[in-house]
């Protein structure tokens, strides 16, 4: 006769032998069943017939094996026959891996204790293995961040000379051929050149081959589901094109009446504007170092006007740049609202179109301010074509360095060349100019730019000075003493009573 249980099941002979007594005569439970917390457990000894057997326990080594490798079951041989029955029976649900065994504790476990004292973990071989593939990885990582250190020190010196070098060349051509309309839609036009640059690129890189029409129509979905439509043109690309020319053409402007240095310095502030737009206008996250930094900023503006004595040339090419800082920070925050982010591929074919839209659409601007002699020139051979072209060529490679130099490397460093520019062409003015850099001058572009290094902080950059400096701490705290391999001993079996102690009572 089998054994009625539960709803009426009725349990084979089987099943009956997998029976322990647990309560009265009347009540049993299956192995694996938790007991309820309300009713009181008795003593592991009154499972004595069980007891005895189990205590000649031994396990097959490839069983074993298995047990060790697996997470929920330990090595049976190495518990007491308390210990084994809990595990084996999972009496008053038992479970290894949430209770008193920790993975600490188990690593002290296999601590053997050696003659002179010393301790020698059993588990020597796995940790070594371990700690060869952690090491592997951060050799890995670590030669990725030196390689892109190495790449952000190398795009730092190109974009610090683009940079520089395109505005020393402007101011070259100005005494030369004063035309900064014309020279701004000419170096503008150079805009076509980035998506075919970009496509040889592609070639060079990714495994696929698409072809340049294949590439176009892909990179047209940044527009939107209908790709590059008249409507999306007028109202998504012909607006940034106009604040691209706006931008470069106040920026030349503006080296007509004041000196490089000045105006590389304050079209730094544009990264202060860019900030500000982006609080009030995308809502992003408040951050009191960057209000500093645009305090900072502003005070700049403010100390290089009084350096020359609020004349009329260099108050007028002070808003100049600064309109051009404004124009380019709108530009910016402008184009995150309406298209957002924008991979390698969208972004060189937008610039294209901008490039091709200025080409084609404002070319009678050119023609018009030549007839009227506001800029003109006498025959075509008299213009400083290697300054004209030198001038487009450079804004052209910073205009790439800065659009996907961060793919090789962190922005942070190709930020950080565009401020580097300004010492340069410090150096340039003082050598090539009649400048005076009196004290006035010297403290507003040290503030600007110390306010554009502000700006480069990260978010989070006072939970990482938090964290670095706690480590720092940790490192002059002197180490603990070591456990010796007698304390450990005497650590595991109170351990142990302690938790037989919690299971019989």
């Amino acid at each position: 006769m089998g054994i009625m249980y539960g709803d009426g099941d009725r349990l084979g002979p089987a099943r009956r032998d997998c029976m322990c007594y647990l309560g009265p005569p009347t009540t049993l439970m299956p192995i694996g069943m938790r007991r309820s917390p309300e009713v009181s457990p008795r003593r592991l000894s009154d499972i004595s017939p069980q007891l005895r057997q189990l205590k000649y326990l031994v396990v097959d080594e490839s069983i074993k094996e298995d047990l060790k490798s697996s997470r929920s079951v330990e090595d049976i041989s190495s518990a007491s026959i308390e210990e084994r029955i809990l595990r084996i029976t999972g009496y008053y649900g038992y479970q290894p891996w949430n209770a008193v065994y920790k993975s600490e504790d188990r690593l002290r476990e296999n601590v053997v204790g050696t003659a002179d004292g010393q301790a020698i973990v059993a588990g020597a071989g796995a940790e070594s293995g371990t700690g060869r593939q952690r090491l592997r990885c951060c050799v890995r990582i670590t030669a990725i961040q030196v390689r892109k250190a190495i790449w952000g020190v190398a795009m730092v010196m190109c974009v610090c000379t683009s940079w520089a070098g395109s505005t020393q060349l402007a101011k070259l051509t100005f005494k030369q051929y004063d035309a900064p309309f014309t020279l701004t839609w000419f170096a503008t036009t150079w805009n076509c050149l980035f998506f075919p640059l970009y496509y040889i690129g592609y070639l060079c890189k990714s495994p696929e081959r698409q072809t340049p029409k294949q590439r176009f129509r892909e990179c047209c979905r940044f527009f939107g589901d209908d790709g590059l439509t008249t409507k999306v043109f007028f109202t998504k690309v012909a607006p940034f094109g106009l604040l691209w020319i706006l931008t470069n053409y106040l920026y030349l402007q503006a080296l007509r009446k004041i000196n490089t240095t000045d105006v590389s310095a304050l079209f730094c502030c544009n990264k202060a504007f860019v900030f500000l737009l982006s609080w009030i206008v995308l809502r992003d996250r408040f951050m009191g170092v960057r209000i500093v930094a645009a305090i900072l900023a502003i005070a700049g503006i403010v100390m290089l006007t009084y350096a020359d004595g609020f004349h009329s040339h260099s108050v007028i090419g002070i808003t100049f740049v600064v309109a051009s800082a404004s124009a380019s920070a709108l530009y910016k925050v402008l184009f995150k609202l309406v298209l957002g982010s924008a991979k390698f591929g969208e972004a060189a074919l937008f610039l294209t179109i901008v490039g091709g839209a200025n080409f084609v659409l404002l070319s009678f601007v050119p023609v018009i301010l030549y007839f009227t002699h506001v800029e003109y020139f006498t025959s075509i051979e008299d213009l400083p074509w290697a300054y004209i072209c030198g001038v487009a060529g450079l804004l052209l490679a910073f205009n790439i360095l800065v659009n996907f130099g961060i793919a090789i490397t962190y922005p942070t460093l190709i930020s950080l060349g565009i401020v580097l520019s300004v010492p340069v062409n410090a150096m340039v003015d003082l050598y090539t100019c009649d400048i005076h850099f009196n004290t006035v001058r010297l403290i507003a572009v040290f503030i600007i730019c110390l306010g554009f290094l502000m700006l480069l902080l990260p978010e989070d950059w006072d939970q990482c000075l938090i964290k670095l400096v706690t480590k720092l701490r940790k490192r002059e705290q002197p180490a603990e003493p070591v456990e010796t391999g007698t304390s450990s001993g005497l650590n595991w079996t109170r351990r142990a009573r302690t938790s037989m102690s919690t299971f019989s009572h």
